[in-house]
């Protein structure tokens, strides 16, 4: 869902949260801040389960914010990463 953030001055910039879906284990991250992206691009493994899961990116833009980093443990609704 989007975030409203204050971007530089009094220009508002919108922002595309990637949240994690389930409770589980970063096994990697495949964008850093400043990276583009195209919509569907897979940004990070998350392992849960015992199972891999590949996390899409529903949008194309900018990466703004790379939240967790290999090893991490999230949880559901954590955020993984912000799109510009």
């Amino acid at each position: 869902d989007p975030l409203w953030s204050r971007g530089l001055g009094d220009v508002y910039k919108r922002q595309t949260k990637i949240n994690a879906p389930m409770p589980g284990n970063i096994l990697d991250v495949k964008v850093n801040v400043g990276d583009h992206v195209e919509a569907n691009q897979l940004v990070l493994m998350l392992e849960a389960m015992k199972m891999e899961n590949e996390i899409f990116t529903p949008v194309a833009g900018t990466v703004v914010g790379v939240h967790v980093k290999k090893g991490d443990s999230v949880n559901s609704d954590d955020l993984l990463i912000s799109i510009g």
